[in-house]
């Protein structure tokens, strides 16, 4: 690739990359494999620790276990909303996406909430369920996280497959599960698969959900790493133990683009069916009430932490008040976190606006070189670039710690902004890539023809066809910004306190009530910002 003056633009965020996660990430791997000259000490040493084994295969094992759980409760939703068309179908579908982006100490105040020895399903059935505090809370969070993936992903592919396939299928006597197996299910598998193996890379990298609802008992690698590093203050040991996740999400994540690709030239070749508008006579038939069951189940294990947590907040000494709500909006002085609640949600407004700046610049130049450039080892390039998206928010925090600690970078609110912009910008690229591989070619080269240089043609022609897939990264980034709670934990002054930190301190302290008025502030953040997206009618994943 010859480096025209056009193409310098790339280097400023390929800078950034350097400068703040392959720097980090190159730190790491020193701090693990390095000791006055290279050695593999400190991963023998947790290669012949029983804990740490024991770690790194439930880590797997529950990944495992949560993307099957997953993708058996999105496959049913895929269909309803690949298949059918009824009242309110976009708010639920922007309502049901807004977990992913939710932090997870909210996911686990609602579970404990519901399930906890006082919840509110705990006192309905009268015994203790014991679903809190162990690997089964886990599994259903991690479900409640990740099923919007399934669901978008594959209704997404099932909407576009030919009709004709599965008229000639039952024209030949395919009824049914036959039908499906034989004919749907191949034709839907790669976007199965895609999404299963995304999921699986976010439960293998989770955080909060195994250390507040399985505990020590039931860690996983990155809860390992936070551990090794804030609490015992042992710098090679967390470094040997995010090596040994790096390589493997490394791996997992390369699994996911190949798969990633398959999805997308599949995608491509469909015409988007008209689903069937869905007729409330039909609701007692068989299917009806499949659907209603269905339903019921979504309700129980992802609507309702969510009104769990909206109940709680407007219940203050056994009636209804909005106490908490004025409690957070006080500017009052907290001395959990060194300031008032107040200041947490305009912290998490900046970082989020900031996030969407710096992203969507760092993105932008990158998915446009992809998509208008051939060159050596583009495939190489594609991953590198998406290799932020296989780590973690700890092991990030952990390189900045290693590498800015002494430099007035260092616990400043611009690093808390460059780590929620590592942490976001991989799905603005996806986000941008997927708008930009939408725009006929013909449009640019006629642009070229009629004399405008590459940089003109694409800012008047391709940038203003995929303004709506950067919008839509944006707004994603934005709720990505929200919700981060570990880098944030790890690198952020107590002035800096952002939202999502601010209930997991409550939530640590027993508090509830402010806990469950600020998750309500992010669900609501959150569900504006998927209706947007759902109205742009962009896809992210």
């Amino acid at each position: 690739m010859r480096l025209r003056p056009s193409k310098l633009i790339l280097l400023i965020p390929l800078a950034f990359l350097l400068v703040f996660f392959y720097i980090p990430l190159a730190s790491i791997i020193k701090t693990g494999l390095w000791n006055g000259g290279f050695t593999l000490r400190y991963l023998g040493e947790v290669l012949s620790n029983g804990y740490h084994r024991h770690v790194i295969a439930f880590t797997v094992e529950q990944a495992i276990a949560s993307t099957l759980l997953t993708i058996a409760l999105g496959l049913p939703g895929a269909y309803i909303f690949a298949k059918y068309d009824f009242p309110g179908k976009r708010i639920i579908k922007a309502f049901l996406t807004v977990p992913f982006v939710m932090p997870s100490v909210m996911v686990a105040l609602g579970y404990i909430l519901l399930f906890g020895r006082y919840g509110f399903i705990t006192e309905l059935v009268g015994h203790n369920l014991d679903i809190l505090y162990s690997w089964k809370a886990i599994l259903l969070a991690h479900a409640f996280y990740n099923f919007p993936i399934v669901i978008r992903m594959v209704s997404a592919l099932w909407q576009r497959i030919n009709p004709h396939y599965e008229e000639a299928a039952m024209a030949l006597g395919a009824r049914g599960w036959r039908l499906f197996w034989r004919v749907t299910l191949p034709m839907i598998s790669p976007a199965i698969f895609a999404s299963a193996m995304l999921t699986f890379v976010f439960c293998f990298l989770s955080f909060s959900i195994p250390l507040i609802l399985g505990g020590y008992q039931y860690a996983t690698i990155e809860v390992d790493i936070f551990t090794q590093v804030m609490t015992l203050l042992d710098f090679k040991m967390g470094a040997a133990l995010a090596l040994i996740q790096i390589a493997l999400s490394a791996i997992f994540m390369y699994i996911y683009l190949k798969s990633l690709e398959a999805y997308s030239k599949r995608e491509e070749q469909r015409v988007l069916q008209r689903p069937a508008r869905f007729e409330w006579r039909n609701l007692f038939s068989v299917k009806g009430l499949l659907m209603v069951g269905y339903a019921l189940i979504v309700f129980l294990f992802i609507v309702a932490p969510l009104l769990a947590v909206l109940y709680d907040s407007l219940r203050f000494q056994g009636s209804w008040s909005l106490e908490w709500y004025r409690r957070v909006f006080s500017p009052r002085y907290n001395p959990m976190f060194e300031a008032s609640t107040l200041i947490t949600i305009r912290n998490s407004l900046a970082f989020g606006v900031s996030t969407v700046v710096l992203s969507t610049l760092v993105a932008l130049p990158v998915a446009y070189a992809l998509h208008r450039w051939n060159f050596r080892g583009k495939r190489a390039f594609d991953v590198l670039v998406m290799l932020p998206l296989a780590s973690s928010p700890v092991t990030l925090g952990l390189g900045y710690i290693k590498v800015f600690h002494s430099t007035p970078l260092y616990y400043t609110a611009a690093i808390v902004a460059i780590a929620h912009t590592v942490i976001a910008y991989p799905f603005v690229l996806r986000s941008v890539s997927t708008a930009l591989g939408k725009i006929k070619p013909n449009l640019f080269e006629a642009a070229l023809s009629l004399g405008a240089r590459e940089w003109k043609a694409f800012l008047k022609v391709e940038l203003p066809i995929a303004m709506g897939g950067i919008i839509v990264g944006a707004i994603f980034a934005f709720a990505m910004s929200i919700a981060e709670l570990g880098a944030t934990y790890m690198l952020a002054k107590p002035e800096y306190t952002t939202m999502a930190v601010a209930v997991y301190r409550f939530l640590g302290s027993r508090q509830f009530g402010s806990a469950s008025a600020l998750s309500v502030m992010l669900i609501a953040l959150s569900t504006l910002s998927f209706m947007v997206i759902e109205r742009m009618g962009e896809e992210v994943w």
